[in-house]
């Protein structure tokens, strides 16, 4: 009787789904008194099974990478994710994609159910927030890792691959004005997470290269949304990062278009559902910015 309520999911595209639809999913993975007995007694969860082999073994943390450039390596602590809900858009305006697709965030009560949050998770909500105000969008489904080990290329050749599928999309769809690269952090939880009314979002930073003649279309665009949301969610962005010189690509894709952004959301220890309530905003927000600039 105690996992009669409980619904597991045998794959991301599932979950996904059910973030969209059902309003009360993060109650299936919360605990209850079971599990903090359970927690007590064999300093393990209910909810994670793995954690009883964890109180006996000395497990590697992977959750928590900053910058890794080896697929083989971010394929240990997430994997692609393939469209949890496929449609077609016959004049899709803004285009979602994510260059380090294996960037994920905390599986804490979700890897026992076969669930591995990560940014292309974070991409679909965002384009189904957006179909929600009207807004047609597509996310880029192709596993851009494994293009890159196809090409034999190194990891740091992302956003090579990614603008490879960039370019392939906008002469498909003529129709594409916005370019969003859906990213993850690496800082800690109290640094990504803001808090309104007793609920939590992942906090967004807006990066923008500097290392092509155009950026200053690509930085006025990420101050006039920075300021919006501000504006609306105080202390929900963290503000611009500017990037350039040695060490960083410096240039994100941004000079494709003027509307071209890349969007930290959270970090490695925020949860899907924060990122989820955060997606809400964006899309929000940015069919205001689409409305107003066109």
């Amino acid at each position: 009787m105690l996992f009669c309520n409980l619904k597991l999911y045998s794959s991301n595209e599932e979950f996904i789904l059910s973030l969209l639809t059902d309003s009360n999913h993060y109650k299936k993975y919360k605990y209850n008194w079971f599990n903090k007995f359970t927690n007590i007694i064999f300093s393990s969860e209910i909810t994670k099974p793995t954690t009883l082999l964890e109180s006996l073994l000395v497990s590697k943390d992977l959750s928590h990478y900053d910058e890794i450039y080896d697929a083989d390596s971010l394929e240990e602590i997430s994997q692609h994710i393939k469209d949890p809900n496929p449609s077609s858009s016959n004049k899709p305006v803004v285009y979602i994609y994510n260059s380090h697709q294996l960037e994920n965030y905390s599986s804490t009560n979700y890897e026992a159910y076969n669930i591995t949050p990560n940014v292309m998770m974070a991409s679909y909500i965002l384009r189904e927030k957006l179909k929600e105000q009207g807004i047609e969008a597509l996310v880029e489904e192709s596993d851009i890792t494994e293009f890159i080990r196809i090409n034999n290329w190194n990891y740091n050749y992302s956003y090579m691959a990614s603008r490879y599928y960039i370019e392939d999309a906008i002469n498909k769809n003529e129709s594409l004005k916005y370019f969003i690269d859906v990213h993850r952090d690496s800082i800690n939880k109290n640094s990504s997470t803001y808090s309104l009314n007793n609920k939590n979002y992942a906090k967004v930073l807006f990066v923008v290269g500097l290392e092509h003649q155009n950026y200053n279309y690509n930085l006025e665009l990420a101050t006039y949304f920075n300021s919006k949301l501000n504006n609306q969610y105080p202390g929900l962005s963290r503000g611009i990062i500017k990037k350039s010189g040695s060490n960083v690509n410096g240039i994100y894709n941004q000079d494709i278009s003027n509307n071209a952004m890349l969007i930290e959301v959270g970090g490695y220890e925020n949860t899907i559902d924060e990122v989820y309530n955060t997606m809400e905003i964006l899309a929000i927000i940015l069919k205001d910015i689409i409305n107003e600039r066109g």
